[in-house]
C-alpha cells in the first residue's frame, strides 16, 4: 500500500509541470501572502476514520508582510462520542525575507499562534485546553511551481494529553495552467508522547475560478494506515 501511494503521488504530481500560470490570487500556494487589506476565507471539510471535521478560518492582510487570522473547527464522531468545537485559534504570518531581498530569491516567513479552551469531549491535541505554536517557513516561487518547507513546534497544555511536538513539512506545488494546480506534501511529526508520532503523505488538485479556489485532497498516514479525504474552498476578498 505504501509503495503504491508513493508511486502514484510521484507520477501524478511530476507529470503536471508543463505550463506556467500567474501567482495572482493563488491562495493555495504554500508561500502565498495576503496583500494589504485583503481578506481570505478558507472553508475545509475532511473525513477519516468515521470522523467528519468542518473548519472555517478568516485571515486579514495588515500590510504586504504581515497577516493575522482566526479559525474554528467542529468535529462529528460517527463511531464514538468525541463531538464538539475547538476553541478559536488566533495566529499570524510575518514575511521576514522576500524574493527580491536576496540573490537566491528565497522567501521566508515566521508563523505564530495561540488557542485557549476546547471541547471537553474531544481529547486530542487539536482540541486541547490550550496550544501555542511557532514556526519558520521558507522556499522559492517560480512561474510554474513553488517549493517550500515548514518547521513548526507546538506546545499543548492539557490535563490529560499535554505534550509538545515538532512538524517538518516539505511541499511541492505546480501551476499547470491558468486554472489548474497540483500539490504534494509530506508531514513528519515527532511528539514527546510517541503515540502521536505521525507520517502523512498528501496530494491535492486545485481549480481556480477568479478569486475562488476549490481543492480536493487525499492524505495517507503510514503508522496508523489512516486515509483522509477532504475539500477546501478559498475565497479572496
Amino acid at each position: 500500500m505504501r509503495k503504491f501511494l508513493i508511486g502514484f503521488f510521484t507520477i501524478f504530481f511530476t507529470c503536471g509541470l508543463t505550463h506556467a500560470a500567474p501567482l495572482d490570487f493563488d491562495t493555495s500556494d504554500p508561500l502565498y501572502m495576503l496583500e494589504e487589506q485583503h481578506v481570505l476565507s478558507e472553508t475545509t471539510l475532511t473525513y477519516w476514520d468515521n470522523v467528519l471535521r468542518l473548519g472555517q478560518s478568516i485571515s486579514y492582510g495588515i500590510n504586504n508582510r504581515l497577516s493575522i487570522g482566526a479559525n474554528v473547527h467542529f468535529q462529528q464522531d460517527f463511531d464514538g462520542t468525541e463531538d464538539g468545537f475547538s476553541a478559536v485559534d488566533l495566529g499570524g504570518v510575518y514575511r521576514v525575507g522576500t524574493a527580491a531581498g536576496n540573490s537566491e530569491h528565497i522567501i521566508s516567513d515566521v508563523l505564530f499562534g495561540l488557542k485557549f479552551g476546547g471541547s471537553s469531549k474531544v481529547r486530542t491535541p487539536y482540541f486541547a485546553d490550550s496550544t501555542y505554536y511557532a514556526g519558520y517557513r521558507f522556499g522559492r516561487q517560480w512561474a510554474g511551481m513553488t517549493l517550500a518547507a515548514t518547521i513548526k513546534s507546538s506546545w499543548i497544555f492539557d490535563d490529560v494529553r499535554g505534550m509538545a511536538y515538532i512538524d517538518a513539512i516539505p511541499e511541492a506545488y505546480f501551476r499547470i495552467d491558468e486554472n489548474w494546480r497540483l500539490g504534494a506534501q509530506f508531514t513528519l511529526r515527532k511528539a514527546t508522547n510517541p503515540h502521536y508520532n505521525q507520517e502523512w503523505l498528501g496530494g491535492k488538485i486545485v481549480r481556480q475560478y477568479g478569486r475562488t479556489q476549490y481543492a480536493g485532497h487525499l492524505d495517507y498516514e503510514f503508522e496508523s494506515d489512516d486515509l483522509q479525504v477532504g475539500i477546501n474552498v478559498n475565497i479572496l476578498f
